[in-house]
């Protein structure tokens, strides 16, 4: 292995942690990560729930909220429909949960057995037997096209909440709303499908808390500029702004009748910072006798915001948040627009316990989806976690008992690895609704029971996929050679649909290519794609859509259906795609370093810089240190049948550290030796046994101190 520590500028160092308030290795860290911009900063170093991305920014999310408060208010049926994974069965149980809670007429379907994924034409036409007349899709229906039609010929209006990767046509739905359409202006792409649900709450939420939902209203504020006068306006809509209009008159030189204000202000609340100083100031620019109708909100704000209180909008620019983080210069009615916003959250207690506990299902939708933990995802899965720590909700609560996870201090790792699984194994076995129920669910007995059923059927889960790893291993070795070494296949009866997408993540990491591995039913073949760094799926899939009943899904990670007759010419089709494939060659193992630490550093205080980067996951992995001159002090090998790895304590002087050596006995046993005196790769965990946690590393690689390191 390679170590590599990125060089970067001392002066870039102290700017950043002068700029954002941080430690010199936290600024180094970020520097080296490649964060150095303020809008990216800002999510390591901000918590607030502020910081949040507002939901009127997506598209469609207006029309969805409109059309779901008409379903209430005329007592309509609602169907939620949500996908079988973790990330659907989450957005299913938010969004069903809430709108139970606001009285709609409300039942949620999950594909169970082998439905197909996805909105269904039997899920739309039993929905219509039924009188319904609203469907919401969660986590899903980008790609159900003419199941969509269908419930249009039915008189049925579909909403479409989903983060997968649109298709060319979109269905013809009442509103789609999906940060990833192309004309989509909101600012991050990446959330998951429970992502997108938390934010219609918080829309639904806004909607029904305050009179400015669905209103106009305009912010303007008048400031000099080199003998003349700046007017800047934004128009807003649910705290989003929809418009702006910047004016620079002359005092004297034109009436205000031939600029574009009176348009642009017809009909709109204006409010204004200051009205007594903003109408001498209009004054100024177009006479005494123009009077402008404003309200003025700094009073109010005062009030809600006390920092702000009798302070101009110039003194708090220089102390704005937003001014901090911004990459371009700030104006004072950005400033404006920020008090603006989070005055309006205040005062109508935007955010409450009940945030909190629907963050909890979208970070775990984001976890499992494997989101990239940057922007907002980082405030999201932040106050998840935080929260599952502080008081699950019911359901999550039952299944962390049955993990043994209560009273630990969760962690990323802990739900990828041990709580999405179980949840995970209820859709993989055809019972997502089971996982459902457990999260709805108030009686304790029930929870119990079905707790245990998600923890048997991840049991049952392991012994399907380690009989179909016996089949697909050397059918996809064999395949590869059909497909150019750039493909590899496995697919039969024998494979249960279930883990198909366990498997084929299973073939990538083996043979190093796209793998597909596909399930056969009686009549329909499923299958799940999987990719390498580096390789999109979609132009792959594409070229034999034509053969698919449905097909969607992300970059990397995709699945389809088809018809068992069109098998062969889906294979047929593999062949030509996979010599047009290319290939990325695999990126050498290189050991990034985010920071050196002297011995002397290396003491548990190393936690608070730890700490200040979670969560970690997809786009952030945990931190990657590198020590040097460090004595070993004890050596310890470990294995159940045989010693396969080494528990080793290393001595900085004023502190000892276990650490862990995966695979690495016979490495540790021809080359080193109690008291010898080591160079060192390595992350620091809190290692959790026996109720009882402790500092430890996980050593990732180990060199005789001194020994040259070699560079990429």
């Amino acid at each position: 292995m390679k170590w590599e520590k990125k060089e970067i500028p001392q002066e870039l160092v102290k700017d950043l942690a002068a700029k954002y308030g941080c430690g010199l290795i936290t600024a180094s860290i970020l520097a080296r990560r490649g964060f150095v911009r303020g809008e990216e900063i800002r999510y390591f170093l901000e918590a607030d729930p502020g910081h949040l991305h507002n939901p009127f920014a997506l598209p469609g999310m207006e029309d969805a909220v409109d059309r779901i408060l008409a379903a209430k208010e005329e007592g309509e049926k609602v169907l939620v429909f949500g996908d079988r994974d973790v990330d659907g069965i989450t957005s299913t149980v938010l969004l069903a949960s809430f709108l139970s809670r606001l009285g709609l007429d409300l039942t949620w379907r999950l594909p169970v057995r082998d439905e197909p994924y996805g909105l269904s034409m039997d899920a739309v036409e039993t929905f219509a037997r039924e009188g319904g007349a609203l469907i919401i899709t969660v986590d899903c229906g980008i790609s159900n096209i003419a199941e969509i039609d269908r419930a249009g010929e039915l008189n049925i209006d579909v909403i479409i909440t989903d983060h997968h990767n649109p298709q060319e046509e979109l269905p013809r739905a009442l509103a789609v709303v999906n940060p990833k359409l192309s004309d989509s202006a909101y600012p991050f792409r990446e959330l998951c499908g429970c992502g997108v649900v938390y934010k219609l709450v918080s829309a639904l939420r806004f909607a029904l808390k305050t009179e400015l939902y669905g209103q106009s209203l305009c912010l303007l504020n008048c400031r000099p500029a080199s003998g003349a006068y700046t007017i800047e306006i934004a128009k807003m809509r649910n705290l989003a702004v929809t418009d702006t209009l910047f004016e620079t008159v002359v005092p004297g030189m034109v009436k205000i009748t031939e600029t574009r204000l009176p348009r642009f202000l017809e009909g709109q609340q204006i409010f204004v910072w200051d009205a007594k100083l903003q109408t001498s100031l209009l004054s100024k620019v177009f006479g005494s006798a123009v009077e402008v109708r404003m309200m003025d909100a700094a009073p109010e704000i005062g009030k809600e915001i006390p920092h702000a209180a009798g302070k101009t909008l110039v003194r708090l620019r220089e102390l704005s948040k937003i001014a901090k983080y911004s990459s371009e210069d700030i104006q004072e009615l950005d400033v404006f627009i920020n008090l603006f916003t989070s005055f309006i959250r205040r005062r109508e207690r935007l955010f409450t316990a009940d945030d909190s506990m629907d963050l909890q299902l979208a970070a775990l939708g984001t976890i499992a989806d494997i989101m990239p933990l940057k922007d907002e995802n980082r405030i999201i899965v932040r106050h998840g976690l935080a929260a599952l720590r502080e008081k699950p909700r019911a359901g999550v609560s039952d299944l962390l008992f049955k993990l043994n996870l209560t009273g630990r201090r969760l962690g990323t790792g802990d739900i990828s690895w041990q709580v999405c699984p179980a949840v995970n194994a209820a859709g993989r076995m055809g019972s997502p609704d089971k996982a459902a129920f457990l999260f709805l669910e108030q009686d304790m007995v029930k929870r119990d029971r079905l707790a245990d059923e998600l923890i048997a059927m991840n049991e049952e889960r392991k012994r399907l996929g380690a009989e179909a790893w016996a089949i697909i291993e050397p059918m996809a070795e064999e395949s590869l050679e059909t497909y150019c070494g750039k493909l590899a296949l496995a697919y039969g009866e024998g494979i249960y649909r279930g883990v198909t997408g366990l498997m084929a993540n299973r073939m990538v990491g083996r043979f190093k290519v796209p793998c597909i591995a596909v399930s056969f039913g009686e009549r329909v073949c499923t299958g799940s794609a999987r990719s390498i760094y580096g390789y999109d799926l979609s132009p792959l899939l594409e070229q034999a859509a034509d053969l698919f009943i449905d097909w969607g899904g992300h970059d990397f990670a995709a699945g389809f259906s088809l018809e068992r007759k069109d098998w062969e010419a889906f294979l047929e089709r593999l062949k030509t795609i996979s010599r047009l494939i290319e290939v990325p060659d695999a990126p050498e193992e290189i050991l990034r370093v985010d920071a050196e630490l002297p011995p002397a550093y290396l003491t548990p205080d190393i936690f608070k810089v730890i700490d200040h980067f979670e969560p970690y996951g997809e786009g952030n992995k945990p931190l990657l240190f590198m020590s040097r001159d460090l004595r070993v002090a004890e050596i310890t090998f470990m294995g159940k049948n045989e010693a396969k790895h080494v528990k080793l304590t290393v001595d900085t002087g004023a502190h000892r550290w276990s650490g862990v050596y995966w695979e690495a006995a016979e490495k540790v046993r021809a080359g080193f030796k109690p008291n010898d005196k080591v160079d060192m790769v390595f992350k620091i965990t809190r290692n959790w046994y026996n109720h009882v946690e402790t500092p430890q590393l996980i050593i990732i690689d180990l060199k005789p101190a001194g020994q040259p390191q070699p560079q990429p």
